[in-house]
């Protein structure tokens, strides 16, 4: 066993990484060791990138141990750049973590001030001379070229920045100096967030926490009503909404919801969380309550706007895309499903079945080939899956069987249609296929079924009977 992680105690008395647990405790016999969880150690990052989200909608993850913030534009927000790095560090201090960071044009510089450094705001007209001193391990360069450096006598960042680049460049390599560059700001380094970046947001910051899901309700739709006017400017209405709960012990709830047609109205809006709170109930802890309360339009889609009556409703148009929207909140999108066709002859691919949220818009129906079948000739009820059936030999070698067990009933056949012959895709179900025989069956007490041959009789293998549907 060895060390993967030590506490300033711990490198105070000399102790270092990948250090053997025996060596270590042979030097402090007190020694605290705890078994590495890597698990446990990513979702409180995670959790602590959440919490970071109260700060910026630009957070990203740095490896195992740090984060990545864009407060471009934030800052303001809170004081300046000086009061907004207190208070992150204060704040987490107050959670129990010992945490370090540094405010940097550059990623780079930031990553390397935070680990090696003193932390803090650092201009821009300071970077060189705060980078310098620090050893060249905090460029996050591999370890064999920091190896190599050490060698060489290069051990600060400010003997590279003496050195002649091309040289460095033909003996270490260019990412050697893209590292430098980037630590300096001459290279641009994109932070890539890991949450998708809401197309709008709005938010309220409580000075007194709420508990009830009353005031969120009611907190949701001021919010939502605050992002009417925005959405109105972009001539847009929202088609998902993401509403994020920061509870004051810094855990942060996530709740979505979609609508099957573009929202503006914050009532609407309202109603979707309303579903979604009644269906996560049981999940959503408030604990001491939430201080701040963010709604977020993770895409929006043009809005068609119509006329209202006389009455100021248009109830009668929304009614449908309400009812889904509201279910769907409330049971999940995939509850209602709506049908489209699709250019198959195959029955069970002639249809295709898709979450009404996704694919209910205004004006719009499905998309259908020219050719439809009668409802004589296709049954009411059609199987997902073809079901077999155990028949008895025909009259006819093509004709259908004189009667079928299906289901443990056997069924006596009085009158018959067919066959119907379909054949097979080739492309998806390859040459070998074979071709169906359909039937359209009815037994002595008046029941109609839908059943087909597969292949013929006096071929090998032999042929297969199936029940695929079901008259009313």
């Amino acid at each position: 066993m060895r060390l993967t992680a030590l506490d300033e105690a711990a490198e105070a008395i000399g102790l270092k990484k990948n250090q053997g647990v025996a060596e270590a405790r042979a030097i402090c016999p007190a020694l605290d060791v705890v078994e590495e969880d890597l698990g446990a150690d990513r979702r409180l990052l995670d959790g602590i990138a959440d919490w970071c989200d109260r700060y910026t909608p630009l957070v990203a993850l740095d490896g195992r141990d740090g984060l990545f913030l864009d407060i471009t534009g934030c800052a303001h927000l809170f004081g300046g750049e000086k009061a907004l790095l207190k208070d992150i560090l204060s704040r987490l201090f107050q959670m129990g973590i010992d945490a370090r960071g540094a405010i940097s044009s550059a990623p780079g510089l930031s990553w390397a001030i935070s680990r090696f450094g003193s932390g803090g705001v650092i201009a821009d007209e300071e970077m060189e001379h705060v980078l310098s001193p620090l050893p060249v391990v905090s460029l996050r360069l591999q370890e064999e070229t920091v190896a190599a450096l050490q060698k060489l006598g290069l051990k600060q960042v400010g003997d590279l920045l003496l050195a002649p680049r091309a040289p460095l460049a033909r003996r270490f390599g260019a990412h050697l100096l893209l590292r430098l560059d980037q630590a300096l700001g001459r290279d641009e380094e994109p932070v890539s967030p890991r949450r998708a970046v809401a197309g709008l947001s709005a938010e309220r910051r409580l000075t007194d926490p709420i508990q009830a899901e009353e005031d969120i309700l009611y907190l949701t739709g001021q919010i939502a009503l605050s992002l009417k006017t925005s959405l109105e400017e972009r001539g847009a209405g929202g088609r998902a909404f993401e509403l994020v709960l920061f509870r004051v012990d810094g855990r942060v709830f996530r709740i979505a919801a979609g609508a099957s047609q573009p929202l503006r109205d914050p009532k609407r809006i309202a109603a979707l969380f309303s579903e979604r709170l009644q269906a996560v109930h049981d999940d959503l802890d408030a604990g001491y309550g939430f201080e701040i309360l963010r709604l977020n339009v993770m895409r929006h889609e043009a809005f068609d706007a119509a006329q209202e009556d006389f009455d100021g409703d248009r109830q009668k148009d929304v009614s449908l895309a309400s009812f889904v929207d509201r279910v769907s909140a409330r049971l999940g999108a995939d509850c209602l499903q709506s049908f489209h066709l699709r250019e198959s002859h195959v029955p069970e691919r002639a249809v295709t079945a898709a979450p009404a949220i996704r694919t209910l818009s205004s004006g719009k129906r499905p998309e259908a080939s020219g050719f439809s079948w009668s409802r004589s000739e296709r049954p009411l009820r059609l199987f997902l899956r073809p079901e077999s059936v155990e028949v008895s030999l025909a009259e006819v070698p093509e004709g259908p069987p004189e009667s079928f067990r299906w289901r443990r009933m056997l069924h006596r056949i009085s009158r018959s249609e067919g066959p119907e012959r379909l054949a097979m895709e080739w492309w998806i179900d390859g040459a070998d296929a074979r071709a169906r025989d359909y039937f359209r069956v009815e037994d002595d007490t008046g029941h109609r079924f839908w059943i087909f041959r597969e292949g013929l009789y006096g071929q090998i293998p032999p042929p297969r009977w199936f029940m695929h549907g079901v008259f009313a």
